[in-house]
């Protein structure tokens, strides 16, 4: 309510997040693993003196640097773009609570891109002894900067005693931190050998491929036997709601929930009867569909992690459209529209009823909903009449558990009724129809 809505056509805002953060999260878990893989690797190269396999490193650490820190830090960056534009308001939040947590976060990440960087151009430049010191730099501050970030993340899904106390300390160790931070780690160890295998299975000679990957299949298989047990015990955390939601009580949801699981594993299977016991007949393509298996993977359980949360983005203190439950008896008295700051009316009752319904449409529901689009509304109230849409309002966080309940005076729901019921009868604006800014539904060569 505080900040204008911002919302790209046809996708929506979280659509957009999901899409930046679930390529962002697939690099970032890399460059966390990653770290580990190269030092260790290192070290046992230097162990066994393996000139072959030190080669490899080499080669294997210009590709990470330029992964993670080119794109894993620009991908970071739109992260910060799409949810402060998407969600300024709990990103506003996330800041205030965890200031101190983020610019801790910062520095570890600096620490990170500086190692990485001293770590590539000292090969050759740096005595052993330095150079793996400068790894395990690298691989601390990654892990660290993972530690912090976990935190704040399962902050909401799962604050804790922070509703009551307010504290930084019940906030950053809420109830799923632990579990998560077990279960990312794992993760990030499994992702440092699904990118190990991209660049093992074009190594020569063929005898060196084919130890590498079989130790990057060790790797995967590793982080994944410790995920069925660290997720279980995540899932142990999260509020009931959520877990319903992700076992039934929203079908879409389910089904990414199961495909997780089916992904993760046809991964392991894949892994081991390829390049772990076939490591000299598996080729280039079975690796790169072993790690696109891995991105859909990641995907869906970023996804899922995403659904469970609603009718929340901080659960049990912010809505998903950002109101929050402490301003409810507030707004439910004297409407959304006389508090929102972004509207162009703040009278329910002003004749221009369209325009009102639209307003009430921004405010509490674009955050979610498009018209047109991913989660379009149109297609949803199709052939809805306007008592049936009111009914629907009165009761949605009942009907449909994973969604807010309606925020506002009873003239303001009758309103988003009226309005949302002219727009299930109208056509989409593909077949000649707009709806424009101010909510009237108007032809597209009036429009021009």
């Amino acid at each position: 309510m505080n900040f204008p809505v911002w919302d790209p056509p046809m996708i929506g805002g979280g659509i957009l997040i999901g899409i930046v953060a679930i390529l962002h999260v697939f690099v970032s878990h890399f460059a966390v693993g990653g770290g580990f893989f190269l030092v260790l690797t290192e070290r046992r190269a230097y162990r066994d003196d393996d000139r072959e396999l030190l080669s490899y490193v080499k080669k294997h650490s210009l590709f990470f640097v330029l992964v993670t820190l080119v794109f894993g830090a620009v991908s970071g960056v739109g992260i910060w773009w799409t949810i402060g534009l998407v969600h300024p308001t709990a990103t506003s939040t996330l800041i205030h609570v965890f200031v101190w947590a983020w610019a801790i976060e910062w520095v570890f990440f600096l620490v990170e891109i500086a190692a990485a960087l001293f770590y590539y151009y000292g090969w050759e430049r740096l005595d052993q002894r330095t150079h793996l010191a400068i790894g395990w730099i690298y691989a601390g501050a990654a892990w660290a900067s993972l530690l912090v970030i976990n935190g704040i993340l399962t902050f909401m899904l799962t604050p804790g005693r922070w509703l009551t106390t307010h504290s930084f300390w019940d906030a950053y160790f809420n109830p799923s931190m632990l579990p998560s931070l077990l279960t990312r780690t794992a993760v990030a160890v499994a992702l440092a050998g699904l990118y190990a295998l991209l660049t093992a299975a074009v190594v020569e000679p063929k005898a060196l491929r084919s130890r590498v990957m079989r130790y990057a299949s060790l790797w995967v298989l590793a982080g994944c036997a410790v995920i069925p047990f660290s997720g279980a015990w995540y899932v142990s955390q999260i509020p009931p709601l959520a877990r319903e939601i992700s076992m039934g009580g929203a079908p879409a949801v389910t089904i990414f929930a199961g495909l997780s699981i089916a992904l993760s594993g046809l991964i392991v299977v894949l892994t081991y009867f390829g390049p772990y016991r076939r490591p000299q007949e598996t080729s280039i393509v079975t690796v790169a569909t072993i790690a696109f298996l891995g991105l859909g993977a990641t995907g869906v359980t970023e996804w899922v992690r995403e659904a469970v949360r609603k009718p929340y983005i901080i659960y049990g203190y912010m809505y998903s459209n950002a109101l929050r439950l402490d301003q409810l008896a507030e707004l439910n008295a004297g409407g959304v529209l006389a508090q929102a700051k972004w509207v162009t009316l703040r009278d329910a009752s002003d004749p221009d009823w369209q325009r009102v319904g639209y307003e009430i449409f921004r405010t509490e529901c674009r955050s979610c909903h498009t018209i047109d689009g991913y989660n379009g509304m149109r297609l949803m109230v199709k052939g809805w009449r306007e008592e049936f849409v009111d009914y629907q309002l009165q009761h949605l966080n009942e009907l449909k558990g994973f969604m807010p309940p309606f925020i506002g005076t009873d003239p303001e729901r009758r309103a988003l009724a009226r309005w949302l019921a002219r727009l299930g009868s109208e056509k989409p604006f593909s077949e000649g129809l707009a709806i424009a800014d101010g909510g009237t539904v108007i032809r597209q060569e009036e429009a021009r």
